[in-house]
């Protein structure tokens, strides 16, 4: 008999779910897959407790099958607090499609996937993401009616990009104010890294407020057409996160806060649209709030895109999506000064807030 000894980096082929970190007491992980289409796709539901879990769907190239299942059960996790903390009765979920969505994304494949979210039965309510658009949520819709940000023709709400994007200006209105004594943007000088729909309509968001806006993406057609729509400036060195701004938006992926880039940083205030900025919740929470950068949480300020497509569910009025989109202005005043006053970092602040919601109403349905 022979014993193979397993390294303590290699664990995680070993028990590729349970075993991993971003593994969070999910409540069903679903792995879809169809050989006609070429379909290869994740599901996380990560908690219900609040109600079905919602959250986008994401078409990425990952580098593995590895990557793309951490990413959907740190995106999954993610939303059961952001539509916590923004009082939605939803629950966290997330997918993912491994693919290029500029060459791989076919009608049949989208189909396909939205056969497989129906057959979840509403337990998860699929939407837009990276690498998605409205016209594909009307495919997955003409299978399953589990799916939210449809096209207005349809009763839908729409692309959630704009909302999103006004909800992060909020949040850094917020935090400029908390940091700097005055929401007032003008003059600021502020950093959007990743412009795609959300990071462009921030910048307009931006301009208009007359704050001194730098944009930096991996497109540069991208780049130069934004720049000069907007007059931004376009960032061509090659360390982004020395660059002396007042404010920091990371609008493309996450974990771009990580032991590389942290101590690079110059910004006072990160606030942006990215999910998972942090790269460890706790130790770069901890090592920002030492050196006395404020950072906005963003699953609560990136929020107004899942505000924008529970308005399908709940019936909410356009009026009523953006004051509660508004609102995130307020809840990030509150979690400011919740973290000061507890010497803990803002997503700690933000968390506990959010996780209490989801407890509270454990205790609840368990009391009948």
């Amino acid at each position: 008999m022979t014993v193979d000894i397993v390294k303590p980096s290699e664990l995680h082929k070993v028990d590729p779910v349970f075993g991993q970190i971003s593994f969070d007491e999910h409540e069903q992980v679903v792995f879809c897959y169809d050989k006609d289409t070429g379909l290869k796709a994740i599901i996380g539901i990560h908690n219900t407790v609040l109600g079905p879990a919602l959250g986008g769907t994401r078409m990425w190239s990952y580098t593995n099958e590895w990557e793309a299942l951490n990413d959907v059960l740190r995106l999954s996790r993610g939303m059961t607090y952001k539509n916590s903390i923004s009082g939605l009765n939803l629950g966290g979920g997330k997918a993912v499609i491994i693919g290029d969505a500029k060459t791989q994304k076919t009608d049949e494949l989208m189909t396909r996937f939205g056969q497989f979210v129906d057959s979840l039965s509403g337990k998860y309510i699929t939407a837009e993401d990276v690498g998605m658009e409205t016209r594909d949520m009307d495919i997955v819709n003409n299978v399953t009616k589990h799916v939210a940000g449809i096209s207005v023709e349809r009763g839908g709400s729409g692309n959630p990009s704009p909302v999103t994007a006004y909800g992060v200006f909020m949040g850094m209105k917020a935090a400029a104010k908390y940091k700097f004594g005055t929401d007032h943007l003008e003059g600021k000088k502020v950093l959007v890294q990743g412009i795609g729909h959300v990071g462009e309509s921030l910048v307009k968001h931006l301009t208009e407020n007359g704050a001194l806006v730098t944009i930096s993406d991996i497109n540069e057609s991208r780049l130069h057409e934004v720049g000069s729509k907007y007059g931004a400036k376009i960032y061509t060195g090659d360390d982004l996160y020395s660059l002396d701004v007042d404010i920091y938006a990371p609008c493309a992926l996450g974990a771009i806060i990580n032991d590389d880039t942290i101590n690079k940083i110059q910004a006072k205030v990160i606030a942006g649209a990215a999910n998972n900025q942090l790269a460890n919740e706790v130790v770069h929470g901890q090592l920002l709030k030492d050196k006395g950068i404020l950072y906005a949480p963003d699953f609560l300020i990136n929020a107004g895109g899942v505000i924008n497509v529970y308005s399908e569910i709940a019936h909410l009025t356009k009026e009523q999506v953006i004051e509660k989109t508004e609102n995130i202005y307020n809840t990030a005043l509150e979690i400011f000064d919740f973290a000061d006053k507890n010497n803990i970092t803002t997503h700690q602040a933000a968390f506990s807030i959010a996780q209490n919601r989801i407890d509270e109403r454990k205790k609840e349905l368990q009391n009948g």
